[in-house]
């Protein structure tokens, strides 16, 4: 282990992103064993306890790693953007009082560009007049202001469920009024990438959705639906809960679950390097790991001359 002395007022903090599937996890692991830190998770999904296998947190990986932003909520609650940031900003700061240098991981491509490119957010702050009359709109209606108000949506299942809707109008009026932002603190960022090749992304992605699956990723979705949440509700925790749904349901064979939601994840793999190249042209620079036998010597490399800097101001 690696523990350089860094002034009580810096602010670093070290990235690494990636597709779904690339070993984002064991690589962070080895870093933060390496340069005695711990890890932030910037994973939507992965904040829902019970939610193991379909979200793919591998706890087992961390070993004695200190993680974060993990197993926070109970399933059936809308955890948001906005309590990510303020999350995320609590947690840093706490990693900061221990000395350890923070790890930001994962692929959730919102989260992760809402640290590096600094979004300033909004509490929306509802009154009941407001939600009366937008319940009294159609769908149609909701959605036409939502993209009026936001034309580019990050998250496709706001268009898909009226109360989602409603939110997301409700938040996006408030960020136009501008109340209550949230600003996150002053960080130094080195942003690591891994540079999966998008055949390898495929084959990686279909191991471990077979893997997930003896793993008894069916048993989790049934245990979750027994357990109170909706068919409905479980549709927007992601592809793997949508798709297993539905096979329980009855409304599609074991195969063609698996078919189809197999080629789901792949196309979200594709979603995932957009949103990565999307930070990468708002100006935040990002630097590729090729995802070889000598990855963990690369991002060790660049994260001592990256803390190198700290050392020598």
């Amino acid at each position: 282990m690696t523990h350089i002395k860094l002034p009580d007022t810096s602010t670093p903090i070290i990235t690494l992103l990636g597709p779904t599937a690339s070993g984002k996890t064991k690589l962070a692991v080895a870093l933060a064993e390496r340069f005695d830190g711990e890890i932030l998770s910037a994973d939507s999904r992965q904040v829902y306890r019970g939610m193991d296998i379909g979200t793919g947190k591998d706890l087992e990986e961390y070993g004695q790693v200190p993680h974060h932003l993990i197993d926070i909520v109970d399933p059936g609650y809308e955890y948001n953007l906005f309590e990510f940031v303020k999350d995320f900003t609590r947690q840093y700061q706490i990693i900061r009082q221990h000395q350890h240098l923070p790890f930001l991981v994962g692929g959730t491509g919102m989260y992760l560009d809402a640290i590096l490119n600094r979004y300033e957010l909004s509490i929306a702050k509802t009154s009941t007049d407001e939600r009366i009359n937008l319940e009294a709109l159609t769908t149609p209606a909701l959605y036409k202001e939502l993209i009026r108000l936001a034309p580019q949506q990050h998250n496709s299942t706001d268009t898909l469920d009226r109360n989602r809707l409603i939110r997301a109008i409700e938040i996006a009026r408030s960020q136009k009024s501008r109340q209550a932002t949230l600003e996150l603190p002053p960080l130094k960022m080195l942003t690591l990438g891994i540079a999966m090749p998008r055949e390898k992304t495929r084959q990686r992605i279909t191991q471990r959705l077979k893997a997930r699956l003896k793993e008894g990723m069916l048993e989790e979705v049934q245990a979750l639906y027994d357990q109170g949440l909706s068919w409905e509700q479980l549709d927007f925790y992601g592809l793997e809960y949508r798709f297993i749904a539905q096979h329980l349901k009855g409304e599609l064979s074991f195969n063609d679950m698996f078919q189809k939601l197999n080629s789901a994840i792949h196309q979200f793999a594709k979603q995932q390097d957009k949103w990565f190249r999307k930070i990468e042209r708002k100006g935040h620079p990002i630097t590729w790991l090729e995802p070889d036998d000598s990855m963990i010597q690369q991002a060790e490399t660049h994260i001592s001359q990256f803390l190198a800097s700290f050392a020598d101001n």
